[in-house]
C-alpha cells in the first residue's frame, strides 16, 4: 500500500511540474509557426518578383538564355516544393526546403551579375526598381529568419530543460529543425546589385 501511495504521489508530483509547462509549450509553437510563416511569406514575394525581374532582363540580353533558364527552374523547384506544417517537424523536409531557396538565390546571383555586360540593362527604370525590391526582399528574409531561429531556439530549449522535458515527452513535442550552418551562406547571400557607379 505504501508503494501505490509513493508511486500515486510521484505521478502527481510530476504531472504538476510538466503541466505548469503545457501552456508554454502552446505560446512557443505558435511563435514558431507565426515565425515559419513569415519566413514562406518573404520567400513568397521574392518568388513573385522573379518573373518580371527575367522579362526584363531577357527584353535586353540575348546570350543569356542559360542563366534566364536556371533562374525560371529554380523558381519553379522552390515554389512547387509542398510546405505543410509537418515541414517544421522533419528535418529531412526542412533541408530540401533550404536547399531550393538556396538553389533559387544563386540563380538570381547569377542572373544579376549578367547585368554587368549590359549598359542598357543597367540604365533600365524597370530593372533598376526589380532590383532594389529583390534586394529590399532579400533583407526582409534574412530578418524573418532570424526571428524564426530565435523563436525555434526558445521552443527548442523549452522541450529539452527540466521539468518541461517532461511535459514535452508527456505530449510528444520534439525539437524542430533550424536553418543550418552548412547552407546560412548559400541560402543569405543576398544577390549583388550593382548600379554602375
Amino acid at each position: 500500500m505504501k508503494n501505490i501511495a509513493k508511486t500515486f504521489l510521484m505521478i502527481v508530483a510530476i504531472l504538476s511540474l510538466s503541466a505548469c509547462s503545457y501552456n508554454q509549450f502552446q505560446s512557443k509553437d505558435e511563435a514558431v509557426n507565426a515565425a515559419w510563416a513569415e519566413v514562406l511569406n518573404q520567400y513568397q514575394r521574392r518568388a513573385d518578383l522573379i518573373p518580371n525581374l527575367v522579362n526584363t532582363v531577357k527584353g535586353y540580353t540575348q546570350h543569356e538564355n542559360d542563366t534566364l533558364l536556371s533562374v525560371t527552374r529554380a523558381r519553379a523547384a522552390a515554389t512547387s516544393f509542398q510546405i505543410t506544417p509537418e515541414v517544421l517537424n522533419n528535418p529531412e523536409a526542412f533541408r530540401k526546403f533550404q536547399q531550393l531557396q538556396g538553389e533559387l538565390s544563386s540563380a538570381l546571383s547569377r542572373l544579376m551579375a549578367i547585368s554587368e555586360n549590359y549598359p542598357n540593362l543597367k540604365a533600365d527604370t524597370s530593372f533598376r526598381d526589380l532590383q532594389a525590391q529583390l534586394e529590399g526582399t532579400e533583407n526582409r528574409i534574412a530578418v524573418a529568419r532570424q526571428r524564426y531561429i530565435q523563436a525555434v531556439a526558445d521552443y527548442n530549449v523549452l522541450v529539452r530543460r527540466f521539468p518541461s522535458n517532461l511535459t514535452a515527452k508527456m505530449f510528444g513535442y520534439t525539437v524542430k529543425p533550424s536553418f543550418t550552418v552548412d547552407n546560412e551562406k548559400a541560402v543569405s547571400t543576398a544577390p549583388a546589385v550593382n548600379f554602375g557607379k
